[in-house]
């Protein structure tokens, strides 16, 4: 069994057993807040990170640092990209809906997240002019 396998299988343990605990813990009526999405998230992007790049010495799967590895990196960014801008449109619908007033946080990211892709792209292309 290739390393990527066994990394990707304590990986997703150690998610579950976060994840159950999560839910144990909201059904006891405890809090679920900043700590428990945030570990979450990041056992859950290490799992599908380690999923899908390869290694080189074992020769299995895409490699990040090869062509093919590069277009993916860059085609998926930009589709992240604009989900996270939809579901932060959502989020500031949603807001307003429930709370019936706007969050200046929720705004601002959404603000900022509209015109980040445009401005990194206009650097990158100062760079190269």
């Amino acid at each position: 069994m290739s390393s990527r396998k066994i990394g990707g299988i304590i990986i997703a343990t150690a998610a579950l057993i976060v994840i159950g605990y999560s839910i144990v813990k909201i059904i006891n009526g405890g809090d679920f807040g900043f700590n428990e999405i945030t570990t979450i998230s990041i056992l859950l992007a290490m799992f599908f990170s380690a999923i899908t790049w390869g290694d080189k010495e074992e020769n299995d799967g895409v490699f990040v640092g090869d062509e093919l590895g590069q277009k993916i990196t860059e085609k998926s960014s930009k589709i992240s990209y604009y989900i996270l801008l939809v579901v932060l449109l959502i989020a500031v619908d949603a807001d307003q809906i429930v709370n019936e007033t706007n969050n200046i946080f929720l705004l601002a990211a959404l603000g900022l997240g509209m015109i980040i892709l445009p401005l990194v792209e206009f650097l990158v292309a100062k760079k190269y002019q």
